[in-house]
């Protein structure tokens, strides 16, 4: 199980890294005029999604396998479960986002972005906290 929970890290760092980057790029979209910097980051969204899809995928398929072979006890678990789901619908409407930014859509402020890109660090605390220290 040291290895499931080894691999599960590795992608649960990695996956996160990409939810920081991507919504700062959606900052630096929103801000931009010139349409050869603006193609520059649609592509630059796309590829990123794209790659930090998988790795999603894989924390989360690590997850159910540590949560199957230790079992689903305790509250703070379940707690984190919850998140894990906020987080995974955070990921998919970034890919909207990355939509609307590529058939030139987008409606929103670099302000609102900015404030969106915060999300995942409240998630990354409120899950190390419930797995580390276990309050419930």
């Amino acid at each position: 199980m040291l290895w499931v929970k080894s691999f599960h890290i590795i992608f649960v760092v990695s996956w996160f890294a990409g939810l920081f980057y991507l919504p700062r790029l959606f900052v630096n979209h929103a801000m931009v005029k010139d349409p050869a910097t603006s193609a520059q980051l649609k592509l630059m969204e796309r590829k990123l999604f794209r790659f930090v899809t998988p790795i999603g995928v894989l924390a989360v398929v690590f997850g159910f396998w540590l949560w199957f072979g230790y079992g689903f006890v305790g509250g703070w678990l379940h707690a984190k479960v919850a998140l894990v789901a906020a987080l995974v619908a955070y990921h998919v409407w970034c890919g909207k986002i990355v939509n609307d930014f590529r058939d030139d859509r987008n409606t929103r402020s670099h302000i609102f972005y900015r404030w969106f890109n915060e999300f995942p660090v409240l998630m990354l605390t409120a899950i190390v906290i419930l797995v580390v220290v276990k309050p419930f």
